[in-house]
């Protein structure tokens, strides 16, 4: 891998970790049109690390307060003294978070007949036959954050009706069903590459009525300790493969796209949140919607013929 190719992957991943288009869809994609193989497993692990540190820079005060709060309640349990009813603030957060990650579980559960897991589904869709699914996916992004915006401007507007121009927008507290549904939206968009973690969860938090800044800033901070878990399982599954083999690795390449990636992550955080409070989502769900369905035509005509329509090789399901 040449330093420009870590350069490029490592912007590619800073831009769509946290935009709502998806990632492991793009990534996907690129494969498909060039005929490549993700036979870097190692520096893809590390680029998450990078987008991870974008999360930690632009929320480290919050981050803190939340470590801090979680360790009071775990005090207040070990006492005897801890109140659920009597949650606030950066305690009720970090419990919510806690909450919200619950749901991943369901990934580890078999499916019935093989010696997959769900999880495993992931890693199945990303090849060519299944193409159509990262298109479906994509299309199902626009749709859900089509949704989640109408519904956030329904409770803006009744509320800004019941109470004034000065009426909050939305309720800014998430309760643990509010988690529970994100959650169940993160491991949603886990299983399916084109389905937008961050626009999924975003979706989900709106469509509960929450303030859409709250929620977004949720998302971002439930997406966090998601992402580390399975980057570090995949790590070890790197460095220490069953098969005992040993992989080379370019490390100032790595350094260099993790550097890029945790930059342009960071940047890409800041224009999300923009974007956000100048309602200009639109963009979003004109882009995933557009990419999804030209995924969609595409994906139909290499059904029809049996090859991929880019490299003329047959389709592997």
């Amino acid at each position: 891998m040449s330093v420009f190719e870590a350069i490029i992957q490592g912007i590619i991943q800073g831009l769509t970790e946290f935009l709502p288009v998806s990632s492991s869809g793009h990534l996907t994609i690129c494969q498909h049109l060039f005929g490549m193989d993700d036979n870097n497993l190692f520096f893809s692990v590390m680029l998450h690390i990078g987008t991870l540190a974008a999360v930690l820079a632009v929320y480290c005060r919050l981050v803190i307060k939340l470590f801090k709060a979680l360790v009071e309640v775990i005090k207040d349990i070990i006492a005897r003294r801890f109140k659920w009813s009597e949650l606030r603030g950066e305690k009720n957060l970090a419990m919510m978070i806690i909450i919200g990650l619950i749901p991943l579980f369901l990934l580890f559960l078999p499916i019935p007949g093989t010696d997959m897991k769900l999880k495993d589904l992931a890693d199945l869709f990303t090849k060519d036959g299944y193409f159509i699914i990262i298109g479906c996916a994509l299309v199902g992004t626009s749709v859900l954050l089509f949704l989640g915006g109408r519904k956030n401007k329904e409770v803006v507007a009744a509320s800004v009706a019941a109470n004034g121009k000065n009426a909050k927008k939305g309720r800014r507290r998430i309760k643990v069903p509010d988690a529970i549904m994100i959650g169940l939206a993160q491991c949603a968009a886990a299983l399916f590459p084109g389905l937008s973690r961050s626009g999924t969860t975003l979706a989900a938090s709106e469509l509960r009525g929450i303030n859409k800044q709250v929620a977004l800033d949720y998302s971002f901070l439930l997406g966090t300790p998601a992402i580390l878990a399975a980057a570090l399982l995949e790590c070890k599954d790197v460095l220490f493969p069953k098969d005992g083999s040993s992989i080379t690795v370019d490390y100032f390449c790595v350094v260099i796209g993790m550097i890029f990636a945790a930059v342009v992550g960071f940047i890409a955080i800041k224009l999300f949140r923009w974007l956000l409070s100048t309602d200009r989502m639109y963009i979003f769900i004109l882009y995933t919607g557009i990419v999804g369905l030209i995924i969609i035509i595409m994906s139909i005509i290499e059904l029809a013929t049996g090859v991929n329509l880019f490299t003329g090789l047959p389709l592997h399901f």
